[in-house]
């Protein structure tokens, strides 16, 4: 049966609070989301968060996707499928990068993201200093 995963030390407890972050608050990131796609045009950018040195958000092109995918023998992807093929109307797909390591949050947004951005009412360099915040009071090294 699958359990719960264990942390593992200092290095992957990162996630365990970046999941937690992400749960708490999915309308927010999809908010953020449809906006970030909206400002860049629906491009080949990515939404990413850079944990170092605080929490931040990032644009991450794809082609820095691909490089760094060539760099690292292909192991990430898949990451690179889900990035080219998710669609915006629907899912939150950003790309989490900590300790040296890489992780993919991606979830279907009920509502959708539109309907986020458009609830919230928030431009996006607002609910990117409200995430950053909330971010930084709750990733801890």
């Amino acid at each position: 049966m699958f359990s719960k995963p264990q942390l593992d030390g200092k290095e992957n407890n990162w996630r365990y609070q970046l999941n937690k972050f992400v749960k708490a608050n999915q309308r927010e990131l999809a908010a953020l989301s449809w906006g970030f796609w909206l400002a860049k045009g629906g491009c080949q950018d990515t939404l990413a968060i850079d944990l170092k040195p605080t929490p931040h958000f990032i644009s991450c092109p794809k082609a820095e996707l691909e490089k760094l995918n060539q760099n690292l023998d292909n192991h990430i992807q898949e990451i690179l499928g889900v990035v080219d093929g998710y669609d915006a109307n629907k899912e939150v797909v950003i790309i989490a990068i900590g300790n040296s390591q890489i992780k993919l949050i991606q979830f279907l947004s009920e509502p959708s993201p539109p309907t986020c951005y458009q609830e919230i009412a928030a431009d996006v360099d607002t609910l990117v200093q409200l995430l950053e915040q909330r971010m930084i009071e709750e990733i801890k090294d």
